[in-house]
């Protein structure tokens, strides 16, 4: 009999990305995916820790696993098993650790008795080059870029994940020839910080693009995360006139105060990237504007944070991605002074939250009666069979249809409305 396995996902896009690669490689060496821990021989925790929040919900994830079903072996991997490594197992509920450069060839390590696989991931200097095969979902997904090689303050991710590393050009050209091949219309490039993208082999970012626009058959491209100084007028211009390019920003700010910015190692100013954003809304055409913001940094004062509000409220954003600053050990931000409560924290963090509320009913309706373009998803809504798509814009609409031979086509669609968090629109052609 074969033997189960279930797996949970935690953390970012490129985490999502290696769990499907953790899904196939273990089905291809004969394991069953199941859908519930009860059905399962091993539970893989695929983490993040990125916070202390996040790092506390793993370990009740895999204790309650434990408790669910005594016999399950529990895999952890991903960030938390890549950064703490050995001292996981002390933990009675965590039976095998495998690290962030192992858990992509998985199978190799619950075939045989070994309790941790973890290399040190701050030596390896190859991108792996693994390939994602699954054709279930409707937009493709492309890891491109892994580790990062800068060094925020208030950030453990990069010995996590190693020193950047970029998958080559013709690697990158090749499977996004084969996902259009498969029938996909868009792919998203993942990755920790996809915007140090050729530093390692003399490109920049741009030059990739470049090669996807002229030498792929897909029919629209998304970018993951950037840092707000990575985004030149060179790179503003090409987009603009791409053919490919879904016009959709994530711009990795942390903080709209100079002073926490500068404590946090960031090497830009508010007013800086407050240009930029007003900038891309006057080249773009209803660009969706994302943003991350962290809340309590170390030595942030009323008055910044009255700072930071001010500047995001007058920003042109269109949503805001907001967390409460979680002190990592081993970061240049755990020794800092003047560390803010956490209830302080966590206020703060709900004013921003309110603000990217409004933000984004603003950006709906200056989309309500405008026509965009949208790709319809594989797997109509649940509960009412209508069907879903994606928006060039990124915007998630429900449409006036429940025909199944449109799924996975680009249809053009009008904005309609806007009601309980649901934004219809009508196809038109």
């Amino acid at each position: 009999m074969d033997k189960t396995f279930y797996i949970q996902t935690m953390g970012c896009k490129a985490n999502a990305f290696e769990s499907d690669i953790i899904c196939e490689n273990l089905t291809a060496n004969g394991y069953t995916q199941v859908k519930s821990v009860e059905n399962a021989d091993f539970f893989i925790l695929n983490s993040c820790t990125v916070t202390h929040k996040s790092d506390n919900e793993a370990f009740y994830i895999l204790r309650n696993a434990k408790h669910k079903k005594p016999d399950v072996k529990t895999i952890l991997t991903g960030c938390i098993a890549q950064v703490e490594k050995n001292k996981l197992l002390e933990k009675n509920y965590i039976d095998v650790v495998i690290g962030n450069a192992e858990k992509l060839e998985i199978s190799k390590y619950l075939n045989d008795n070994n309790t941790a696989a973890t290399s040190d991931i701050m030596n390896r200097s190859e991108f792996d080059k693994i390939i994602l095969t699954d054709t279930s979902k409707t937009r493709a997904s492309l890891k491109i870029q892994d580790g990062c090689d800068n060094r925020c303050s208030y950030c453990i991710i990069p010995f996590a994940r190693g020193k950047s590393r970029s998958a080559d050009v013709d690697f990158i050209i090749n499977e996004i020839n084969k996902f259009a091949d498969n029938g996909f219309k868009e792919v998203v490039f993942t990755g920790i910080h996809i915007g140090q993208w050729g530093k390692d082999l003399g490109l920049e970012l741009i030059d990739l693009l470049r090669a996807v626009e002229d030498k792929t058959k897909i029919h629209r491209y998304r970018l993951g995360s950037l840092n707000p100084l990575e985004i030149n007028d060179e790179l503003l211009d090409f987009l603009s006139k791409s053919e490919k390019f879904a016009p959709h920003f994530h711009l990795s700010l942390q903080s709209a105060c100079d002073k926490t910015l500068k404590s946090m190692n960031r090497f830009y100013s508010a007013e800086f990237f407050l240009e930029q954003i007003e900038k891309i809304n006057g080249i773009f055409d209803l660009p969706f504007l994302g943003s991350d913001i962290i809340t309590g940094f170390a030595g942030e004062t009323d008055e910044d944070f009255e700072i930071t509000r001010h500047n995001l409220e007058k920003s042109g954003l269109s949503a805001i991605h907001t967390f409460p600053y979680s002190v990592r050990q081993g970061t240049i931000g755990a020794n800092m002074p003047n560390q803010v409560d956490e209830a302080t924290k966590n206020k703060r963090a709900d004013i921003i939250k309110e603000i990217s509320a409004h933000k984004y009913d603003y950006f709906v309706k200056q989309n309500t009666g405008k026509i965009r373009e949208v790709i319809i998803e594989k797997h109509p809504d649940k509960k009412t069979g209508f069907l879903k798509g994606m928006t060039d814009n990124y915007l998630a609409v429900h449409l006036n249809s429940k025909d199944l031979n449109l799924t996975n086509t680009l249809v053009k669609a009008k904005i309609t409305n806007f009601k309980n968090n649901i934004i219809t629109a009508e196809i038109i052609s």
